[in-house]
């Protein structure tokens, strides 16, 4: 795996630059995992907020999004979905509106000039690409998702396009760690229901909790997938406040609002 910043800086004395994160195993293939660095929002969510659900103001998410686009693949037309917690993924033949977003937590296209983007914050962004049949995908991994089946329905959906199982990559961005993720009893019975196997995921905690590895449980639902190439880049939004945002420890500080960062995987246009 691969970690490397990189971006424009925004106009301005002294102003921070965009940060994208790329992944080795999508090496040649715009795309990045942004965090907070190098927006124009302010306050509590100050940096690159991208996420419309956030309280922000409109007009500065817009422009964080327009900046994030612009680091990873200019002149792309962004294209996202209203983000549920679900399993389900929609094929984009052609971008819509904000106001037409569907109801769904991934995304995949085989068309050049479309950029992908998926928000989270603290949940699993994970990214996807067949170099070779052109085929790339976005998912929003929370803990709901993952369990449901997201990352198989994305590379579902990318096989109908024409992708080989053996050849997509993908690549696990910043996610909220096991260390900072203390979860209850219930939850770990749930995933224990869905499959025995599924206690690796988590470490003993204080009593009557445990500390749950969502990135490692990801990682492990796309190697059953049949993934060739994963990259998880082991990046803990809830410990990084200067460079992630994270609802968790929005959570713990009693803070009224948190912002999102974006995650994008876009095809060049020809």
């Amino acid at each position: 795996m691969a970690e490397r910043p990189f971006g424009n800086a925004p106009s301005g004395a002294g102003a921070e630059a965009v940060e994208v994160i790329r992944a080795a195993a999508l090496a040649g293939i715009p795309h990045g995992f942004l965090g907070r660095r190098g927006g124009v929002s302010t306050g509590l969510v100050a940096g690159l907020n991208a996420g419309p659900g956030s309280g922000d103001d409109a007009a500065a998410v817009a422009v964080n999004r327009a900046r994030a686009v612009d680091a990873v693949l200019p002149g792309a037309r962004l294209v996202t979905c209203y983000q549920i917690h679900s399993p389900d993924c929609v094929t984009v033949a052609e971008p819509w509106s904000e106001a037409e977003r569907p109801h769904a937590d991934a995304l995949v296209t085989d068309r050049p000039g479309i950029i992908l983007g998926i928000v989270t914050a603290d949940c699993a962004p994970v990214l996807f690409a067949d170099r070779a049949a052109g085929v790339i995908g976005a998912a929003h991994a929370g803990w709901k998702g993952a369990i449901a089946g997201v990352t198989d329905r994305t590379i579902a959906a990318m096989l109908a396009l024409g992708a080989r199982r053996r050849n997509i990559a993908a690549a696990i961005g910043p996610t909220i760690a096991r260390d900072s993720y203390e979860v209850d009893e219930a939850f770990r019975a749930r995933f224990l229901a869905a499959d025995s196997p599924n206690a690796r995921f988590f470490a003993p905690g204080r009593p009557g909790h445990w500390q749950f590895d969502l990135p490692a449980y990801v990682a492990a639902r796309l190697a059953a997938a049949g993934i060739g190439r994963i990259d998880a880049l082991a990046l803990d939004t809830c410990s990084a406040p200067d460079r992630f945002y994270s609802f968790r420890r929005a959570t713990h500080r009693q803070e009224p609002a948190y912002g999102r960062q974006i995650s994008l995987i876009g095809l060049p246009a020809v």
